[in-house]
């Protein structure tokens, strides 16, 4: 390892905090490393202080810190807000209580989290076994051009459209999706995301109300027979080559030049509907995967906020 400076040294166990947008984001560092601008090494002392209850913390006022920040392009916080910033102690056995008790529940969400991994890559899987790559189509299946298969719109919304307890998903280029009051579509489609600053792309399925973002593609088939578990499937595979053929520096994105070249296998009837009904089935272990994770989450947060208000240790 090489640092031009000893100050930009991070030592094991020390917090890593991000002070330039995003501001908050916290880590701790698993060994002596560089750090480079935007990050913080925070280093505790080790007879009053355990590393991980300070994580925990920190990760509690995410939201406080990021409020702190200033500026106008981005936000940032320097070392004066850092050193403003008040950490209760608890004796040292206590806090260390709190750390194993917020590492156990973190330990289940990221374990439920790779449950539902599994089951995407479950989908994948039975896919390629059915259809091969839909790029190579080693089964000589039909295809078809994108113009052939997808009706193509766009949403017409900028991206802070949304609200906080919206009636209708509001689809943007983030990976997850929003809440707005409004609806401009109402239908079941394919959203994929056309733009993101490093080019990675999303696609969604919805059936129903819902608007979207101006930067999003809003794809419903031509054809009725077709499914469209099949044809987000094969864009899923093909996101990374999109990402490869993004135009743009600073943000890549999407334009229609490059996704009219694209053609997708089109398999028969009997076969696409065969893998529907086994998507259907994964889909619906996995809604009740994401209902726990959910449930997980939010009792994680709440245990977050008993053990920093001294309601539990």
């Amino acid at each position: 390892m090489y640092c031009k400076s000893p100050k930009k040294l991070a030592h094991k166990n020390d917090i890593l905090l991000s002070v330039r947008a995003p501001v908050g984001d916290v880590n701790i560092a698993e060994g002596t490393c560089c750090i480079g601008r935007g990050l913080a090494a925070i280093s505790g002392q080790k007879e009053k202080s355990y590393s991980k209850y300070i994580y925990y913390y920190l990760l509690w006022k995410k939201k406080e810190l990021e409020n702190i920040g200033v500026g106008s392009t981005f936000k940032a916080i320097g070392k004066k807000d850092i050193e403003k910033i008040l950490i209760p102690l608890p004796p040292l056995d206590i806090q260390k209580k709190i750390a194993t008790a917020l590492d156990t529940a973190n330990a289940l969400i990221e374990k439920r989290k790779e449950q539902i991994e599994k089951l995407d890559l479950l989908i994948k899987s039975q896919f390629i076994e059915m259809f091969g790559d839909p790029v190579t189509n080693p089964k000589g299946w039909e295809s078809l051009l994108w113009k052939c298969v997808f009706n193509t719109t766009t949403g017409k919304l900028d991206s802070n459209a949304m609200v906080t307890y919206g009636q209708y998903p509001f689809f943007t280029c983030a990976k997850e999706s929003f809440l707005i009051d409004v609806y401009a579509f109402d239908c079941e489609a394919l959203i994929l995301a056309g733009n993101n600053a490093a080019g990675i792309y999303d696609v969604k399925y919805y059936s129903g109300k819902f608007n979207a973002y101006q930067r999003t593609y809003i794809l419903t088939l031509k054809n009725a027979h077709n499914k469209y578990c099949i044809f987000k499937m094969q864009l899923e595979l093909r996101l990374k080559q999109l990402r490869y053929n993004s135009k743009g520096t600073n943000t890549k994105y999407l334009t229609m030049e490059i996704l009219n070249k694209l053609d997708f296998i089109i398999p028969p009837t009997d076969l696409q509907n065969q893998f529907a009904e086994f998507v259907q089935k994964v889909e619906a272990q996995k809604a009740l995967l994401q209902k726990s994770l959910a449930d997980m989450e939010q009792n994680y947060q709440s245990l977050l906020q008993k053990c920093f208000k001294g309601e539990i240790f």
